[in-house]
């Protein structure tokens, strides 16, 4: 996998860092363009439904996963 590249996004009017690797980042800009809304948007809401523990890279990791396997899952 390739190396992680570490972006700054904000959530709620504070600044905080992300690592993904370029797969992910591409994949995450996708679905922001897709729901008309930016990135940092975005992030904000996954945030904001993401489960206390872990961190904030795994639950952008997830989100894509279950947005593409979802998304699959309606082309059968």
């Amino acid at each position: 996998m390739p190396a992680e590249i570490k972006r700054s996004v904000t959530i709620s009017g504070h600044r905080t860092s992300i690592s993904l690797e370029r797969p992910f980042w591409d994949a995450l800009k996708e679905i922001a363009c897709s729901e008309d809304i930016s990135v940092n948007e975005l992030v904000r809401r996954i945030d904001e439904g993401r489960d206390s523990e872990g961190n904030l890279s795994g639950a952008v990791r997830v989100y894509i996963l279950a947005h593409f396997k979802n998304k699959s899952a309606v082309c059968i």
